[in-house]
């Protein structure tokens, strides 16, 4: 499918309602705000930082030892966000503005978070089997540096967007623009530089997250959402706690149309803006692959029409 046929004429703004590129810089940041403020709380009390890893960070890191990680679960998820340094933080996002911020505009905005958390999901295990099943890696599986950052989780991005649309042009007045694919390998040759010298459960780690990315495309090609559970999911519990209960409404009016796999007759819907909004934001939260035939057809004519 060309890149074209992915682009919509209405942005995910910023400020919209549930845009899962802010939700992933907010809960980032916020983290970070945090844990530098009990870290600086610990400094100005003269608490030794040894003492602040032990007590705090690693509360919040992955550890290499199976053993740790039994009493500490939830750190396969806090470890994607939690960020030590400002300039591991800022480096991290700028490359998650870059790649996700092309993958809301290609896929809508119900991707995003689903390949973050797998990528990173995925990365913090192999890191984990990696550090145990090879410990001529490490002197002591008790004294490795444990995991931290969302690195693995933006290799995921990156690559899954690579995946969608290599040939999508940045910077078109240059030239006429550098591949996407030419940013990612820069990506990744500065993501594994900085690896080269730690860790090299990290390392696998990152490069499992990017192998995520890519299986998450090819299974979106084949109609197979890895992601849409989590939407629905996160749909249950907002209707849950709504009274308007507006997602649930939504399933049952779709329910109200007219299913079958032959058409009993053609119909040609009037072009209004209302139809065209409501196909636009279906756009921006599913992605335009996942458009109907008719509501294709119904761009095509709203193209040719001055509403």
């Amino acid at each position: 499918m060309s890149i074209s046929s992915y682009k919509t004429n209405r942005k995910i703004l910023l400020g919209q309602d549930n845009n899962a590129l802010v939700f992933l810089f907010a809960v980032n940041t916020l983290l970070f705000v945090l844990i530098s403020f009990i870290k600086t709380v610990y400094f100005l009390s003269d608490i030794p930082m040894e003492i602040f890893y032990r007590q705090i960070l690693n509360w919040f890191t992955l550890p290499a030892s199976p053993d740790i990680l039994a009493g500490r679960p939830w750190t396969l998820l806090t470890y994607m966000f939690t960020h030590n340094s400002i300039w591991h933080l800022i480096s991290s996002m700028l490359w998650l503005w870059c790649f996700g911020y092309i993958l809301q505009d290609l896929t809508g905005n119900n991707k995003l978070i689903p390949i973050y958390l797998y990528g990173g999901f995925v990365g913090g295990l192999v890191f984990v089997l990696i550090n145990n099943l090879f410990p001529v890696l490490e002197r002591s599986i008790a004294t490795t540096e444990p995991m931290l950052g969302a690195g693995a989780a933006v290799m995921a991005i990156a690559v899954a967007t690579t995946t969608l649309a290599p040939d999508y042009r940045l910077f078109p007045l240059i030239n006429g623009g550098i591949p996407l694919w030419v940013l990612t390998l820069i990506f990744v040759a500065i993501d594994f530089a900085t690896l080269a010298s730690g860790n090299a459960g990290i390392g696998a780690g990152h490069l499992a997250g990017g192998t995520m990315g890519y299986l998450f495309i090819h299974q979106l090609r084949r109609g197979k959402d890895w992601g849409d559970w989590m939407i629905r999911l996160v749909n249950w519990l907002d209707d849950l706690f709504s009274p308007e209960k507006k997602h649930a409404k939504d399933k049952k009016e779709n329910r109200l149309f007219y299913r079958s796999n032959r058409k009993p007759y053609e119909k040609t819907a009037n072009v209004t803006q209302q139809k065209l909004d409501e196909i636009l934001d279906k756009i921006n939260q599913e992605g335009y692959q996942f458009l109907t035939d008719e509501e294709k057809a119904f761009l095509k004519k709203a193209s040719n029409e001055d509403l």
